[in-house]
């Protein structure tokens, strides 16, 4: 069946996520046109960069990927950067050749040095010397199969779990820029869609009090909406020595997130505030995104 929530069709797992929590609650919760999720805008055709621009009215852009997913998307799109890890050129510098002209972007790497150093700290002393290695040589994909069985044995929920303790600073960032209403309407994304902007997304409708099983199923909804891009997506993670499951959906993710927030932090609203998230910012943002808030 084709997706329903997926206007676009060179940006795989797009979607308005106020229509679809709407849709699925059967309620009025959320104002639409504001929130869109999906995965890297890249590759989209002209026409539908200019859709974002001038039907979605997309002001800004808030990119969750790494260097080194730049660098691979660049080099895809015949980008003139050079690919080695070695060269100093910062995430925003990578990125820039496929920016959309008239929208902000807001780089920043999710899982970024606090999640590298997590993922570090379960290397034995060897595996750690050969990461070194290879990151100086350049060879950053083959580093990356040295972290890649730590990543397994956590799998996709576990890594989000793991991500909501570290990677604090990352979750300011995001939600500082959420909080603001010049920001708006703003796109969400990483590389597929689905597992970094879904964690962003979880923490912004649990904000917002949405109903946990609406959140479940925008979560789950991707599987189904990158169904076409599963074989590329599952050659590009065995590449790296990670499993088929990493192109998939838990259905236990959400519920997992939900009661990690709740037991370790007492609530989103402790966590957030927690990591550096405002009072101010988080009613900012309620205001923007509830309808019965104007």
């Amino acid at each position: 069946m084709a997706p329903i929530y997926s206007p676009l069709k060179s940006i795989p797992n797009f979607r308005d996520v106020g229509v679809f929590v709407n849709d699925t609650a059967s309620t009025t919760q959320l104002k639409t046109g504001l929130l869109f999720r999906g995965a890297r805008p890249d590759e989209a055709s002209f026409q539908e960069r200019q859709r974002l621009l001038h039907e979605y009215k997309i002001k800004s852009i808030i990119d969750l990927r790494t260097k080194t997913e730049h660098v691979e998307q660049a080099q895809k799109r015949d980008a003139k950067i050079k690919a080695s890890s070695a060269v100093a050129q910062s995430n925003d510098e990578v990125a820039e050749p496929l920016k959309i002209p008239g929208i902000v972007y807001h780089e920043i790497n999710f899982n970024g040095s606090a999640f590298s150093r997590m993922l570090i700290s379960k290397l034995s002393w060897i595996e750690f010397f050969r990461l070194v290695f290879l990151m100086l040589a350049g060879y950053r994909l083959d580093a990356i199969k040295i972290l890649a069985p730590h990543m397994e044995s956590s799998g996709v929920t576990g890594l989000a779990v793991d991500s909501l303790d570290v990677c604090t600073r990352e979750v300011k960032q995001v939600f500082q820029v959420l909080s603001d209403q010049s920001n708006w309407p703003c796109l969400v994304h990483c590389t597929q869609g689905k597992d970094r902007t879904g964690l962003v997304v979880m923490l912004v409708l649990f904000l917002l009090g949405v109903e946990i099983d609406a959140i479940e199923k925008d979560y789950l909804l991707s599987e189904p909406e990158l169904a076409a891009e599963r074989p590329a997506r599952i050659k590009e993670i065995q590449s790296i020595g990670l499993s088929e499951r990493f192109a998939m959906c838990p259905p236990d993710t959400v519920s997992t997130v939900h009661e990690h927030i709740q037991s370790k932090y007492g609530s989103v609203e402790a966590y957030l505030g927690g990591v550096g998230v405002t009072r101010a910012m988080m009613d900012s943002l309620k205001r923007i995104l509830h309808e019965d808030a104007a």
